[in-house]
């Protein structure tokens, strides 16, 4: 019987609007990212098999934003276990006082600082987030969208997702530490590629955060992180 690898290409959401009053849904910018990284596909030549996303607005309009690129139609499947944190909910589980809208260099670091510190409390079950699942719980989710991919499918794979369930896609792969999945999230820029190869049995990563199709382009203007 021949040996069958697929692959699994994840993407994280355009640049959503951050700082807004509501930030589930892509700027301009996050919408030309994700038309070009669609764009890059169909230069590759490449198809997927099957493509499943999360069901927050920034994902669908992600996709749509790629099949566009691509010039194609395909119908995604939502998968609520590939939806990200609260982040809102994550940084009150630690800092109940009303925080302003980061408006500023000095508000968006604080922003971060205390995401991170709310983020080790969560995933070492030290905090409950407001409405949110265990860390446990959500990294189940992530768990079972990757064993979907691997049980059903042997081609070409994209998620369309965020950079919580990437990085803790990728920290089930190679084993991290909570810390160093923390990291690794916050890191991971707007319409970013991660590629995993995969047989029935395990995942294997292949490369992280890459933006080759932001590469022709101005960095100053094009690549983002929130």
């Amino acid at each position: 019987m021949p040996f069958i690898m697929g692959t699994l290409y994840l993407v994280r959401h355009g640049q959503a609007s951050f700082g807004s009053a509501d930030y589930d849904r892509l700027s301009d910018l996050g919408s030309r990212q994700c038309r070009r990284l669609g764009e890059y596909f169909r230069a590759k030549g490449l198809r997927f098999d099957a493509v499943l996303t999360g069901t927050l607005r920034r994902h669908l309009q992600s996709f749509a934003a790629i099949a566009e690129g691509m010039q194609i139609q395909t119908e995604a499947q939502q998968w609520p276990g590939l939806n990200e944190y609260d982040s809102e909910a994550v940084v009150r589980a630690i800092h109940p006082q009303p925080l302003p809208r980061p408006d500023t260099p000095e508000q968006v670091r604080q922003h971060f600082r205390l995401l991170r510190e709310g983020l080790v409390h969560w995933m070492e079950g030290r905090s409950e987030p407001e409405g949110m699942p265990s860390y446990e719980r959500f990294s189940a989710g992530v768990a079972a969208a990757l064993e979907r991919v691997r049980e059903q499918h042997a081609g070409a794979v994209l998620i369309v997702s965020s950079g919580g369930p990437i990085s803790t896609a990728v920290g089930q792969v190679l084993g991290t530490a909570p810390q160093t999945t923390i990291e690794l999230n916050m890191r991971i820029r707007n319409s970013a590629l991660t590629e995993f190869a995969f047989t029935p049995r395990r995942h294997a990563l292949v490369s992280f955060n890459a933006i080759p199709h932001l590469e022709d382009v101005d960095a100053t203007q094009w690549v983002t992180y929130a």
